[in-house]
């Protein structure tokens, strides 16, 4: 039963992402950099962390 529901969310989702690209190009690549930014600012913040961590904690 789950794996159903996981399915059928998964191209719920497929078919939501072709509806707004097909619609408004412009507006899915916002939402594809606005995605991409907050991988890399997370990304950034994890190498912040590691650093600080290897630094012994101190600031």
């Amino acid at each position: 039963m789950a794996v159903n529901a996981k399915k059928i969310a998964v191209y719920a989702l497929v078919v939501f992402a072709l509806y707004v690209i097909i619609t408004d190009p412009a507006k899915a690549a916002d939402y594809v950099q606005i995605g991409f930014e907050g991988i890399s600012d997370a990304a950034k913040a994890v190498g912040d962390f590691m650093t600080w961590v290897a630094h012994g904690g101190k600031s």
